[in-house]
């Protein structure tokens, strides 16, 4: 069983998300996807796996979306994917693959719809909310 999550260590979503993964006791392959971009055609299955246009996949904070003039409607979804593979952190984060599924895991909570493992005890966000119990499971 492969779990696969384009991580970027900085974000604190992808981060919780990882330690979600971790807490099912699987240890993913993780792709630091800023160094090591998916190509076009695994972005692009990573997307439409995810149910999502190529516009949703797109992050606008933190990048230089504004300055490329992303927001144009007119733009094409291949163009789109152009710029997301010329500057990586256009990417949204973070994906994730599992036999399961694809998500991008915002909120981190996401990726337990598509983990094959339950969660194995307690866990917290970085920022205190309790995301799974004492008991392993998922508090709403």
């Amino acid at each position: 069983m492969t779990v696969t999550i384009y991580h970027n260590p900085q974000c604190g979503t992808s981060r919780n998300t990882l330690a979600l993964i971790r807490n099912a006791g699987i240890e993913p392959q993780v792709i630091e996807y800023l160094t090591a971009p998916p190509d076009r055609a695994t972005l692009t299955a990573l997307i439409a796996r995810a149910g999502l246009s190529v516009r949703d996949a797109l992050r606008e904070k933190g990048t230089p979306y504004a300055e490329l003039g992303l927001a144009d409607s007119a733009l094409t979804d291949d163009q789109l994917i152009d710029a997301m593979l010329a500057h990586p952190i256009l990417i949204n984060r973070p994906f994730v693959e599992t036999p399961l599924g694809v998500r991008l895991c915002r909120p981190s909570e996401q990726v337990l719809d598509i983990l094959p493992s339950a969660q194995q005890g307690p866990f917290a966000k970085e920022d205190g909310e309790v995301v799974i119990n004492d008991k392993g499971q998922r508090v709403r």
